[in-house]
């Protein structure tokens, strides 16, 4: 009897050891550049911590006017450091939660061989028919596309063939689909075990603003232990290395 007591004691204990006490899911908006390292990093932190994450993934600006209207997103990763202390200014996200996860860079891409040079000289020649990127008032890697073309003076030529995308992952879609030759995109849209497919050429980061992108607690993930381990793993060291991998910059 004693012996069934102790054993039923020990499976009770070994339990609460492996299922956390306080496992709870986290709704998280993910800017769509970052969706491949979001994924990773999603993994690694349920299997760490036994919370579940529930990611949608899409365009900043989308995420933004979702949030406004009340959508239940608790934690929401941007493209941008704009946008987070938007919301925090109309109190939609919490006040000194925002903090800088990654530096995105910018990249002409197209997925055939030779096209793009690695000086962006094809931008001049207008030798294609189609360029795609995402839209510029909702994604800020569309934007700093257009920046870069005006930096060049290259963008009223480039206009007329332009194909704009809902999102980053569309650009990167329509591209890889060849229903455009080429366009902007996220390096960490292409780049792979530190290569790239076909044929790309990295924007300096002086032609156009640079891309920080902020993570924010909203109103609605306000005091959830859940929520405050997500944003500590964030910046944690395992975290940051698979950003790196993909080709961010850390602040």
């Amino acid at each position: 009897m004693k012996v069934t007591r102790l054993l039923s004691n020990l499976l009770a204990s070994l339990f609460l050891v492996v299922v956390p006490a306080h496992a709870d899911e986290i709704s998280v908006a993910v800017a769509a550049n970052f969706t491949a390292p979001m994924k990773l990093i999603a993994a690694e932190f349920e299997r760490d911590s036994g919370h579940k994450l529930v990611t949608s993934f899409g365009s900043t600006g989308k995420f933004y006017a979702q949030i406004k209207n009340g959508a239940p997103f608790e934690v929401l990763l941007t493209a941008d450091d704009e946008t987070p202390d938007k919301l925090m200014k109309e109190g939609a996200a919490v006040s000194g939660s925002a903090f800088t996860y990654a530096i995105g860079k910018l990249v002409l891409w197209s997925a055939k061989p030779g096209l793009v040079d690695g000086a962006g000289a094809v931008l001049k020649r207008g030798d294609f028919a189609h360029l795609s990127l995402a839209e510029p008032k909702l994604a800020p890697y569309g934007a700093a596309g257009v920046e870069a073309m005006k930096a060049l003076r290259v963008y009223e030529a480039i206009q007329p063939k332009i194909v704009t995308a809902e999102n980053i992952t569309q650009a990167y879609q329509f591209i890889s689909s060849g229903n455009a030759e080429l366009g902007f995109v996220a390096l960490s849209q292409v780049l792979k075990d530190g290569k790239i497919d076909g044929s790309s050429w990295l924007v300096p980061a002086n032609l156009y603003s640079p891309i920080r992108q902020d993570a924010v607690i909203l109103e609605k993930g306000r005091g959830k232990q859940a929520v405050d381990a997500l944003m500590k793993y964030i910046r944690g060291d395992k975290a940051k290395a698979i950003i790196k991998s993909f080709g961010y910059e850390l602040s």
